[in-house]
This record gives C-alpha cells, structure tokens and sequence, in this order.
C-alpha cells in the first residue's frame, strides 16, 4: 500500500472513529476541547507511522489507545496530576481494551446531546456537530457553508469555550428536560440537511454532502434511542426528501421543480427506508410530531407515481395539523400551496396574500416565489414579472436566481 493509500485509509477511518474516539475520551478527562485535541494527536501519530506499519486490525481501538497514553502524559504534567489518576483509574495503566458496545452508544448519545446544546448558537451547534460527529474539517464545513475557514475556527473554538464555561455535563439530560434537549439535537441535523437539499447561497443548487452526513447522524442517533418517535420522524422525513435528489437537478445542474421531476429517477431504496421509518415512528405514537408530520406529507409525494395522482387533499390537511403543532408561516405558505392544487389558484393566492404581511416573510424570496407562480396561473403575467424578478432579487442561490429571473422572462413573452 502506498503511503497516499495509506493517507486515504486513515481519512476514511477517522470519519468513522473519530466521533467515537471524541466520545470515549470526553469521557474519561471529562473536557471536550482536550478530549477532541487528545483524538487529533492519535490522528498526527497515526499519519507518521500507519505509512510504514500498515493499518492495524482495530484502527479505532490503536487509536483510542495512542489518545489515552496522551490523556496520562497530559496529566503527568499537571500539577493536580494525583487527583486527575484517581479520577480516570489505574485502567489507564494497561493496555486499552474494546469497550462494549453498549458503553460506546452511550458515550456517543452524551457527545450528540453536549454538542447541541441549547447554551450554544445555532451556528455553533451546527459547525460542533459536523466537526465532532461528522469528522470534517474546519475547511470542509466552511467550504460546505460558503463561510471562511478562519470563521468557522473561531465558531468552533468559541462554542467549545461556552460548553466548558457553562460546565455542561457529560451525559444524557434527564427526563424532566430530554425533550426540549432533543429537539434543539433534530433541529441542528435537519439543518444540516436542509442546507445540502436547497443551498441557501452559492452556485450549486443541491450539496449532496451535507445531506449524506445529516441523514447518517439521524441513522446513528436512532439507534442510540430507538424509542423516541420523532428521531423516526425526522430520518423518514430526511430519507423520503433525499430520494428525489438525482431528479431535482438537469444536466447542467439547473434546477427542477417538483412537478417536472422524472420520478422515475427517484431512489425507490431511500422511499422504502424512509416509509418504513415513518412507519415506526406512527407505531410509538409519533404521527402528530412536526418532523412525522412532514415525514407524512414527503410520503404522499412518494407514493404519487405521476405529479397528477398526488393527493393533494391530504396534503393540505396535513399543512393544517402541522400548523396547528408548530404555527409558522412558511407552513402556511406551503399549505397554500396545497390549497392551490385542490381548489384552484385564486384560493391559493388568498392565502399567500394574508401572509404578505408576515415580518418573517419579508426577505424570504420563496413569498414573492410562490405568489407569481399563482399570479401566472391566473393570466395576471405583469405581476406575475414582478413577483418572480423581486424572489431573484431576494435568493443568494445563483441557480435559483437564474430559474426566477426565466420564468419572469417566460411571463414577458407570454404576455406578448
């Protein structure tokens, strides 16, 4: 193996292990900003020798067992060094043994809960989580959201320094506050997925990527709690959205709209995976949560062999009890939608119209968007031109604003 393969095995086993590694070591010295610097030495050692010993059997055992001899020379440095022992055990003294597999999910559900943590920015949240349970780097996240690399640096450094100063413990939050603490954990995933589904800015229209990753940390979290109806709902709602990836973009990476997918390039696995999902997270009671809710309305789509066999009726009724659960009027928005294709566009435009007023709305260009797309429908092309040309204005996505400013073009030339 060449030492560039080498470099390759080790990327691709720190994705898998260094969430891991973050985990068990948070663990044990009981600070995550040492226990992650504790997981980059191992990562340093190993590219050094891995290159002429070759990659061990158990490379995330190697590595936890190089980061944990680090953990003891760390400690043989600090002058509270007895305590520090005391605390960590004589364990840290022998060889380092596989842990069961019970202890590693536990480590690894703590690591999801401390790095979402509500004491933190959303941005923070989202930068920790992809940095310590995704295993990118400081430049892959800020390539991933069009930030510098020095920003997310500090992002990522700063939130660490809030974790510590707010002495937020290692561990899984009590029932009494699991649920709010788990929301604020599903919330920072669909972020993440929602930003590779429709990038808010840039020149691509999708970032496959992020989708990837967030749908692997849904994965990895409903094992951790295979009881909790919403981690169901949210990993149905991500598999089902996913499966129209290959179709949501034409062959210069234009986008395309809902209705004029190829549904036939929709990957039925991914439909399968997130139905089944939906499923169970229906059975433990879930199917009134907000993600389940979604879930739901992706999986009317889903089923729809044509655009024109979509049950648009059900859709819209789900709208209605997602806005009952989580008022919003970007849900509202969508309901309209829904109302528009079951009851025609003028009912559809009575609602977008209540909505003009919204604050929430008043950058949001998919408002303006959706308005001249009814606008259209009526024959009413000037302000249908409009609408479209102030939605371009309003988008930083680059192929988005140039799907806008054409279908503003397409209201010219059919007005003429």
């Amino acid at each position: 193996m060449t030492t560039s393969d080498t470099h390759r095995a080790i990327e691709a086993v720190w994705r898998v292990e260094s969430a891991r590694l973050i985990a068990g070591l948070t663990r044990i010295v009981r600070d995550l900003g040492i226990a992650e610097e504790l997981a980059q030495d191992a990562l340093i050692i190993a590219l050094e020798k891995w290159p002429e010993s070759g990659v061990p059997d158990n490379p995330g055992a190697w590595l936890m067992a190089t980061a944990k001899h680090r953990a003891i020379d760390l400690i043989r440095r600090n002058e509270t060094y007895a305590r520090k022992l005391a605390l960590l055990g004589q364990d840290l003294e022998t060889e380092w043994q596989a842990p069961e597999p019970a202890a590693i999910e536990d480590d690894l559900l703590r690591l999801v809960f401390v790095a979402c943590h509500p004491v933190l920015s959303t941005q923070a949240r989202v930068a920790l989580t992809l940095r310590l349970l995704g295993g990118l780097t400081t430049s892959e996240i800020a390539r991933a959201f069009l930030a510098s690399e020095p920003a997310v640096a500090q992002r990522i450094v700063r939130a660490k320094r809030s974790l510590a100063a707010a002495e937020v413990p290692f561990e899984v939050p009590g029932a009494d506050e699991l649920s709010g603490r788990l929301s604020s954990v599903l919330e920072v995933i669909y972020l993440i997925f929602n930003e590779g589904y429709a990038a808010t800015a840039g020149d691509d229209w999708m970032r496959p990527a992020l989708c990837e990753e967030a749908m692997r940390l849904g994965r990895v979290l409903a094992t951790l709690m295979p009881k909790e109806a919403e981690v169901h709902g949210l990993v149905a709602l991500m598999e089902l959205q996913a499966s129209r990836a290959a179709a949501r973009t034409g062959p210069s990476g234009e986008p395309v709209l809902l209705l004029d997918q190829d549904r036939g390039r929709w990957d039925h696995l991914l439909i399968r995976r997130g139905l089944a999902a939906l499923a169970r997270a229906e059975e433990l009671g879930g199917a009134h949560g907000p993600y389940a809710l979604q879930a739901a309305i992706a999986a009317c789509h889903a089923r729809a062999r044509t655009a024109e066999a979509t049950d648009w009726a059900r859709i819209a009724a789900l709208y209605a009890t997602l806005a009952e659960r989580v008022p919003s009027p970007v849900v509202e928005l969508n309901r309209a939608v829904a109302v528009t294709m079951t009851e025609g566009p003028s009912a559809g435009l009575a609602l977008v119209d209540a909505l003009s007023s919204e604050p929430a709305l008043r950058d949001y260009h998919l408002l303006p968007s959706v308005r001249g797309d009814l606008l259209f429908r009526l024959g009413r092309l000037a302000e249908a031109r409009t609408e479209f040309e102030r939605a371009a204005g309003l988008t930083r996505n680059e192929r988005e604003r140039v799907l806008l400013l054409r279908r503003a073009a397409e209201c010219g030339c059919a007005d003429a």
